[in-house]
């Protein structure tokens, strides 16, 4: 699928069509609130937070599209909330527009400063706060679009290997720094050369489009990453996950993908698609390399292979 049409069918999906953009006003003032609450109430869900720390709070629970944010409030000021939230990776992306009665060059400068991407003054005019919200939440949601464009892959939908990459890079720090188990699964379609030998390349887009979909519908925890290795190949990270528990998930995907019931007739295991799966877990230590980890694991799905497919081997 070429990058314009992948593009395409991110904004063709309808979730992303139906959803209105979230908006977070904070202002000490209820008043000025209620002024912004009416301009964006119809289109937008919106949000209300009358302290910094409030709206810290929340964009870290559940980031908006957009903050509207006062400069001038007393516990914690609108310059320090922005500058906070662009330290968080989390919350480093959300766009801030300050809204403020201060209306001079040296005090833009220092919201500029400060990560804000616009400045709108007291008393607001509706129209013109509405035009500079709808160009930052315009900005914004192409921005999630070309991000999710980089670190997914076209096909499947899963995490791609740079996303992986990151995504281990994070998972393999904390379970450093808390001492706790993390695991990798190497999954690999068994004989899936002679698939698409018999069934044609269209078809075996279809086959790991069906067996990606089963891998991650089985994978619920919010730390746990499902990710396209290459070609037929899928890797799966389970962060505080013990060995045991590891192989068990295993398990448990091999007998997911036997109830897809995906007909290979030329398999050499079963007449339906089947999966190798190899697992290794380790509590990482300040000396460890996290590539060796993967290694392991990619041993035992080599030794799930040779002592027949359609097994785990840890």
């Amino acid at each position: 699928m070429s990058t314009l049409k992948y593009l395409a069918s991110l904004t063709n999906n309808q979730e992303f069509l139906s959803r209105r953009p979230r908006i977070l006003i904070v202002d000490d003032q209820v008043i000025n609130i209620q002024t912004l609450y009416q301009i964006f109430a119809d289109d937008h869900e919106v949000f209300m937070a009358t302290s910094g720390q409030k709206a810290l709070e929340f964009c870290r629970q559940t980031p908006p599209d957009l903050l509207l944010l006062d400069v001038m409030m007393p516990d914690m000021d609108g310059l320090e909330v922005c500058k906070r939230l662009k330290q968080e990776e989390l919350t480093a992306d959300i766009p801030v527009l300050f809204v403020t009665a201060q209306n001079d060059a040296e005090e833009e400068s220092r919201a500029l400063m400060a990560g804000g991407m616009d400045f709108i003054s007291k008393p607001v005019n509706p129209d013109v706060v509405r035009a500079r919200v709808k160009t930052q939440i315009t900005l914004k949601l192409q921005h999630d679009l070309l991000k999710q464009l980089v670190f997914t892959d076209p096909l499947t939908g899963l995490a791609n290997r740079r996303s992986f990459d990151n995504s281990y890079d994070k998972e393999w720090r904390h379970c450093q720094r808390y001492s706790k188990s993390v695991a990798i699964l190497m999954i690999d379609i068994d004989c899936f050369k002679q698939y698409n030998d018999h069934y044609g390349h269209q078809q075996g887009d279809v086959c790991l489009s069906a067996v990606a979909a089963c891998l991650d519908a089985n994978f619920r925890r919010p730390h746990d990453v499902v990710a396209r290795y290459g070609g037929e190949e899928f890797i799966c990270i389970m962060s505080e996950c013990e060995l045991s528990a590891a192989v068990s998930k295993a398990e448990a995907l091999l007998e997911a993908i036997i109830a897809q019931a995906i007909p290979h007739i030329t398999s050499r295991v079963r007449d339906i698609v089947t999966l190798s799966i190899g697992v290794a877990a380790t509590v990482p230590g300040n000396q460890q390399d996290k590539a060796a980890l993967i290694a392991a694991a990619d041993e035992k799905l080599y030794a799930a292979k040779q002592a027949g497919r359609n097994q785990v081997g840890a």
